[in-house]
């Protein structure tokens, strides 16, 4: 270890001599208790040090030492059903060690040490050990098989010069020996600010099932796509990502709780684990990894976490799986590195916020996409980061800069937050680059997701011109033909967008009991404009029985069985043909 002193201290910021020979964002211990940090800056033989503990107490000319590596997270088998701090403690082992508060200084081991997977070999010797090479694989739970793929970091003309039998083996013993005498645990380093190498990127094509009708077929995100939630407090970001988390059909959700309150992941540490998920059967917790570092945690922490936790992503994208990280919020993440800025006593820019922050915010929503793994196989990182602007103000930086960088953008309203109406996702602000992509997936199931999501964003966008009419001389004004807009969209909105997280047959819609509802609200829309051409009143059509079944379908036919929409289907034609035999003689 590099030794030096530190001889200035500004909260998380330190300056420290005798380290001029260490790397950039090398690791540091600092002080009597060891506190972890990282060097930002060198100059000549001073260090700038960030550190990511509390320093309360630290004092000028204590020891800081460098361990020569830069900051990286422990990568192998168990970190599925982990909560860890922003720089990948384990939380439950600091709770069990040290009770409720995390002292400074405090290390545990990422992953136990002690426990012994059973390691089923997949190659022999002699075979090839280039890097992305399957070696094994363990079952980290009953939903997750953890992939033994050769590191980056080995030679591309490596072999196998021995390996392990079939058995249990703890996480740091030696499984594979290369022919050059390289040795391969079951885990690994990897720097966190280093992205993972990959194939080759692909082009997107296949939607990431929500189970929320109002993203799945207004605004879709496909799998290695972004998104971006914008809200003022209280508009339901995190209960919108809990939900996408909680249904999304991703194979490992990377949950990231970047300066948020703790009552929000307590939430999610106890709801995870009775969720049973729809595709397994099990619990969620069984593909779930949580980054929790919350606003009563040390502020420098905060920037770093989103890094540990697309890491943790990267680690089993190239396993081949699909992965979901929800970052809540970006915001704060943000407001860690303006305060950060304003310690190194660098320029401001916009809003006090530093001039690199666009570059930050791309280089993180870059690290998402769809891949061909250095394995071979498809694997994809999905990132959706919640931004919470100060007033539910869209203009300021942090929002106009992600909007640079993602390509969905689901825009919380607070009118509809304060009507209760949930998911409260604008149909007028949102947006969706996405919807041509995965096209092609919904017409290889022969569902015909396009036009409906088309003629649904027209009723809705009538609508709203409409109701600028509604306000000055009131919907009984209006002629038949536009009134029978608004009941439409009352429908739309009521029926359809509208979702209750806590209705058991609601909280979760299957892609195709989302289009027939749908695919029934819009041909209902037609055969009554059709009716009222021929000379039938709104009141007339408003007291058929289907314009109130409609609406309850979506709490009212479980997933598994749709034949309770094609009765509604077959009624609503029943009655319509009524009116329409009635009004033609």
């Amino acid at each position: 270890m590099i030794e030096g002193r530190i001889t200035r201290i500004n909260g998380p910021i330190l300056e420290a001599e005798g380290l001029g020979r260490c790397g950039l964002y090398d690791v540091v211990e600092a002080g009597e208790k060891g506190v972890v940090g990282e060097i930002i800056r060198t100059k000549g033989d001073v260090a700038t040090v960030q550190i990511y503990e509390d320093n309360t107490g630290m004092k000028i000319g204590e020891t800081i030492k460098s361990v020569e590596r830069p900051l990286s997270v422990f990568l192998g088998p168990g970190l599925i059903g982990q909560i860890y701090d922003g720089i990948q403690r384990p939380l439950r082992g600091i709770f069990s060690a040290s009770g409720s508060y995390v002292p400074a200084g405090v290390k545990i081991p990422p992953l136990d040490t002690d426990r012994r997977w059973h390691f089923v070999p997949a190659a022999s010797k002699g075979d090839s050990c280039a890097p992305g090479t399957l070696l094994g694989t363990f079952q980290e739970t009953d939903s997750i098989v953890h992939r033994l793929i050769a590191p980056p970091t080995v030679s591309a003309s490596a072999t196998i010069g021995t390996i392990v039998a079939e058995g249990d083996y703890a996480i740091e013993e030696t499984l594979v020996t290369t022919a050059d005498g390289e040795q391969i645990p079951s885990v690994q380093y990897w720097p966190v600010r280093t992205p993972r190498p990959y194939r080759s990127k692909l082009p997107v094509s296949e939607p990431l099932i929500t189970g929320q009708r109002v993203i799945d077929i207004l605004f879709p995100i496909s799998k290695g796509g972004t998104a971006a939630i914008p809200g003022g407090f209280g508009t339901g970001k995190t209960m919108t990502q809990h939900a996408v988390a909680k249904w999304c059909d991703a194979d490992v959700i990377v949950y990231i709780g970047c300066g948020e309150r703790g009552n929000e992941m307590t939430d999610v540490l106890r709801e995870f684990p009775e969720i049973v998920d729809p595709r397994t059967g099990r619990s969620l917790m069984e593909r779930t990894i949580l980054i929790a570092n919350t606003s009563n945690m040390p502020v420098a922490a905060r920037e770093v976490s989103i890094y540990t936790g697309v890491t943790l992503a990267e680690y089993y994208r190239d396993m081949g799986y699909h992965v979901a990280i929800m970052a809540d919020s970006t915001s704060r993440w943000a407001e860690a590195l303006r305060e950060l800025s304003g310690r190194l006593e660098e320029m401001p820019a916009e809003e006090g916020f530093p001039a690199y922050l666009p570059t930050r915010l791309a280089e993180f929503y870059e690290r998402g996409g769809r891949v061909q793994t250095q394995m071979g196989d498809l694997g994809s990182i999905t990132i959706i980061g919640a931004v919470s602007p100060p007033g539910g103000d869209f203009s300021e930086p942090v929002t106009q800069h992600t909007k640079r960088f993602i390509r969905c953008f689901w825009a919380l309203d607070r009118d509809l937050a304060n009507a209760r109406h949930y998911p409260a996702i604008s149909w007028l602000e949102s947006y969706s680059e996405y919807a041509e992509e995965v096209q092609q997936w919904w017409e290889e199931r022969e569902i015909t997701w396009m036009n409906i999501r088309r003629e649904t964003m027209e009723i809705l966008q009538k609508e709203d011109r409409l109701q600028q009419i509604v306000k000055l001389i009131g919907p009984d004004a209006l002629p038949d033909n536009q009134r029978i807009i608004l009941l439409v969209a009352d429908m739309i909105k009521n029926g359809f967008l509208q979702q209750n997280a806590f209705d058991d047959i609601d909280m979760y819609s299957v892609p195709e009991k989302q289009v027939e509802i749908l695919r029934l609200i819009v041909s209902y829309y037609h055969r009554a404009d059709k009716a009222i051409q021929m000379g039938a009143t709104i009141p007339t059509i408003r007291e058929l029985s289907s314009t109130a079944s409609l609406v309850r379908l979506k709490s009212t036919v479980p997933n598994d069985d749709l034949t309770a929409i094609k009765e509604a289907g077959q009624t609503m034609l029943r009655e319509f043909g009524e009116i329409e035999r009635r009004y033609a003689r």
